[in-house]
């Protein structure tokens, strides 16, 4: 057994290289929220909101990509309210993390890593718009945006400049968010059109005062806009990474400590259970849960329904991005026994009707 001097050296390596494969990710992410929070009108707030209606089937082809970078931005979009709750759902389902390189590795043919992919991205579009159907008839209100949020808790410093373009929102940010807690996760109104556009006009007008009362301030803010973008956007970027490298590392030590091997035997001993084992080994927000999924099912050593119940959970780091800065912390751990029981469910599916690949 290798001692932890050994083992160190290793872990930091994976983590290392596996957290910095997330940077550009979550940079771009950030940096688009942040241009959505200083610059967008609520009009085009509520037009992003209505494009959400499409945001499951985009999410489970994105998902399909084997990078789990994906999955990160749509755990931080989600956590800001940027993204409906179906969308996140159809992108942790549908992400591949290690699994096709692992496959291709192993010179899979063509059209089974094919299938597989294909189920994945349809398992996640099913669960996606159900989700987003149920809520919308149980009138589930959407919450406002949270990119606010976001950058009060981490401290970003994207408001530090009194004069920034942000801070014209704040004069009606109580119409805003009265607004939009009538408009569900599809976009749908609850309000006639013209109760809404007097809220949302209230914002506007106010803002345009607020404009000629400050034009000078306005217009430094406007020069100085950019850069205070970047830097909110680059610091939440640093903090997030610096938590997923943080885990990653603990996890990578705890595993290689352990080996995958132990890890496929606890799954390959329990038959009986290994449609729900492989799912709740799936909730490890690590490469080594899809790498050792992938290399039973190759061996045989796993049931395609069971196969598939893993790597339908196993979103790679996206869980470690949801927990680090969505609120709030309940509805993480609801969302991860939501992801369990949708690989359950569909590898169990896949097992009753006997379907192979």
């Amino acid at each position: 057994m290798e001692t932890f001097a050994e083992i160190l050296p290793h872990a930091f390596e994976h983590a290392f290289i596996d957290t910095l494969k997330l940077v550009p990710f979550l940079f771009v992410t950030y940096l688009a929220m942040e241009a959505l929070e200083h610059y967008a009108s609520s009009k085009s707030i509520v037009a992003v909101r209505r494009a959400g209606t499409a945001g499951p089937v985009i999410g489970a082809l994105l998902g399909v990509v084997p990078q789990c970078g994906f999955s990160a931005a749509a755990a931080t979009l989600y956590s800001a309210r940027v993204i409906t709750l179906g969308t996140l759902f159809a992108v942790f389902l549908s992400t591949s993390d290690e699994m096709l390189p692992i496959m291709i590795a192993a010179q899979a043919p063509a059209g089974f890593i094919a299938e597989v992919l294909a189920i994945k991205a349809l398992c996640g579009l099913i669960a996606g718009f159900a989700i987003d159907v149920v809520l919308r008839l149980r009138h589930h209100a959407v919450e406002a945006m949270r990119i606010r949020d976001l950058c009060e808790r981490d401290h970003c410093g994207c408001d530090d400049e009194s004069d920034s373009p942000s801070a014209l929102f704040d004069a009606c940010q109580k119409h805003e968010e009265s607004a939009a807690s009538r408009i569900d996760d599809w976009g749908a109104e609850y309000s006639n059109e013209e109760e809404r556009g007097a809220e949302l006009a209230c914002a506007s007008d106010e803002r345009h005062e607020h404009d000629h009362v400050h034009a000078h301030n306005h217009s430094h803010g406007h020069a100085h806009g950019f850069g205070a973008i970047a830097k909110s956007s680059l610091v939440h970027t640093l903090q997030v990474t610096l938590f997923i490298f943080l885990v990653s590392l603990a996890l990578e030590i705890v595993i290689d400590g352990v080996g995958e091997d132990a890890l496929a035997s606890f799954i390959s001993a329990n038959s009986n259970l290994s449609v729900v084992v492989s799912a709740i080994v799936g909730l490890i927000p690590n490469c080594a849960a899809s790498v050792v999924l992938t290399e039973l099912y190759l061996e045989g050593a796993l049931s395609t329904g069971a196969m598939l119940a893993g790597l339908l959970v196993s979103a790679g780091v996206g869980l470690l991005v949801l927990f680090r800065a969505n609120r709030p912390m309940h509805e993480n751990f609801l969302i991860a026994a939501g992801l369990v029981a949708c690989g359950v469910v569909f590898g169990f599916i896949v097992g009753v009707f006997g379907i192979t690949l």
